[in-house]
């Protein structure tokens, strides 16, 4: 915990551009201010207590991040020494490109893109890591609107997109450590475990300012963003696009499937929504079954930024669940860090992008040392 607070002069003097416009999207609508839902405040002790000091939220943080940890699985050490192969280098617009590989989990390299600005040698900058299917949609060879690492480059962001190439397509989406036969931490932790060895890529990087490295993602992405983020506190900030920030009986938002919380050897339960005819197993259920949810996760944020860029799977009542982490904010002295700006449709728009763009370069471009 202790570069949590090596983190926070960022905080102290944000980037003004978009201040307007992100001062409302951290702001509930009038009709759930103040509604925490059916949800159990992150603030109460397992044994009922209530926290009441900044002390005694770090307890409460670290009996959280324990007991997550020991239902889905503890990380492998995280690799913070990488050995990173480049593997190509391309001129692009004001920015170099390099396609490089790095180990993502103790057995297994992954293959991604390392967009660089093109300025003085000597500056540092911050950093974003963009995670989705494959790496490529995200530096702007794929779907539009999804081109985070590219549009965040030009605006003078060191970006590594990493994706599950051969994983989608074997129809397997995730990382199973040590093996898909034996599988010891639940999936979507693991992707947040590679996410992690992502940022300590960038953060080794001389051009980079290791304190100011933030993560997004949409959709599959989304949650692989948010769970990085809630179980690696290096992140300085995220924004998770449409993920579905808790739990849900939707088919967009399947945490129960066996690549995200739902693991289990295979044959594998028929992809969808729960039913007496099919059933789930593993995880999923017992998370359930204790009356968990992922508002507990999102808690281990604070205080640092996070934005949920909705669309139909995150309409604004998941304030009921965000205002959650404004309380736990609120008890450490900091207010805006939480933020949610909404659309109708799943699938990113321009104006979505810009507050997530906005959102990141007001919390990272700036810095007080």
């Amino acid at each position: 915990m202790k570069h949590l607070l090596a983190i926070l002069s960022i905080f102290l003097c944000p980037f003004a551009t978009g201040a307007d416009l992100l001062q409302t999207v951290s702001t509930p609508p009038p009709e759930f201010q103040n509604n925490f839902g059916e949800f159990r405040s992150p603030l109460l002790y397992q044994n009922g207590e209530t926290v009441n000091t900044k002390d005694q939220w770090e307890a409460r943080r670290a009996e959280i991040l324990t007991e997550w940890s020991d239902l889905m699985g503890h990380w492998p050490e995280v690799i913070t020494d990488p050995e990173v192969e480049v593997l190509e280098t391309t001129t692009r617009e004001n920015f170099t490109q390099q396609k490089i590989r790095f180990l993502w989990t103790p057995n297994e390299k992954t293959t991604g893109y390392l967009l660089i600005p093109r300025t003085k040698e000597d500056q540092q900058h911050p950093a974003i890591v963009t995670v989705y299917y494959e790496p490529e949609t995200s530096i702007g060879l794929g779907k539009e609107e999804r081109d985070f690492a590219y549009q965040l480059v030009k605006r003078g962001f060191v970006s590594l997109s990493i994706g599950t190439t051969q994983a989608t397509a074997a129809k397997t989406y995730s990382l199973y450590w040590p093996s898909i036969e034996d599988t010891k931490v639940q999936p979507l932790s693991m992707l947040g475990y590679a996410a992690a060895n992502a940022l300590e890529v960038l953060a080794s990087r001389p051009d980079v300012d290791a304190e100011r490295i933030g993560i997004v993602g949409h959709s599959f992405g989304g949650k692989w963003a948010m769970f990085a983020s809630c179980l690696y506190d290096k992140f300085a900030c995220a924004a998770w696009s449409d993920p579905g920030i808790v739990f849900a009986d939707r088919p967009s938002v399947n945490y129960w499937e066996p690549w995200y919380l739902g693991y289990h050897p295979k044959p594998w339960r028929k992809r969808g929504v729960p039913s007496d005819e099919n059933p789930i197993t593993g995880l999923y259920p017992e998370l359930l079954k204790q009356g968990r949810d992922l508002h507990e996760l999102h808690a281990l944020m604070a205080p640092r930024p996070f934005l949920v860029s909705g669309g139909s799977e995150d309409p604004p009542a998941q304030w009921k669940a965000l205002n959650h982490s404004i309380k736990v904010n609120e008890l450490l002295g900091f207010k805006d860090r939480v933020a949610m700006h909404n659309r109708p449709l799943h699938g990113p728009t321009p104006e979505s992008n810009e507050v997530i763009y906005q959102f990141f370069e007001r919390w990272l471009k700036s810095k007080t040392r």
